[in-house]
């Protein structure tokens, strides 16, 4: 796990007590470009023609959605930020994970008169946020901004977990 942003529960003593240092929220924009609907080609034709969408996911439910053929998508959210014993911990409806594997999803799924039909998902994950930058948005209320291209390798769908440098982050 690269950086260290978020951990786990570390070994306490017996009968320490958790200090809860401050409680707060990270404001974050997820910046999406290069969406796959948007190139030439079957596969991109299959998209649109499917009604692809991608959206970030809210708890079970893939909210703010996007077609794929859009030039660009963007979501803003917050999530609760807590800083325990100096580690920096974040959680809400937006976060998923267990301590110190904590993530963001962007799902994409076909849009139909059934509603939305998840087939792949990409995972962002809090570990690849530089702490410094993830406590500067806890300290600060600054915008923690996560920008990456929604198109894998292949022209598909950007799905499994996001790695830097596909995706940097800054704080504006």
């Amino acid at each position: 796990m690269a950086c260290g942003s978020v951990s786990g529960r570390g070994v306490r003593q017996p009968g320490a007590r958790r200090r809860e240092t401050r409680v707060g929220g990270v404001r974050i924009r997820i910046e999406g470009s290069d969406l796959p609907g948007r190139r030439a080609g079957a596969d991109a034709d299959a998209l649109r023609l499917g009604n692809v969408h991608v959206g970030i996911q809210h708890r079970t439910e893939v909210i703010d959605r996007v077609r794929a053929d859009a030039a660009t998508a963007s979501w803003e959210i917050e999530v609760s930020s807590r800083d325990i014993d100096g580690v920096l911990d974040v959680g809400g409806p937006y976060v998923h994970g267990r301590p110190g594997a904590r993530f963001l999803y962007l799902s994409w799924g076909a849009l139909t008169d059934d509603g939305f039909a998840m087939f792949r998902r990409a995972k962002l994950m809090f570990t690849d946020i530089p702490t410094e930058l993830l406590r500067a948005a806890h300290e600060s209320n600054a915008l923690l901004v996560g920008a990456l291209g929604l198109t894998d390798a292949t022209g598909g769908p950007v799905c499994a977990r996001v790695h830097p440098p596909a995706i940097t982050w800054t704080v504006q």
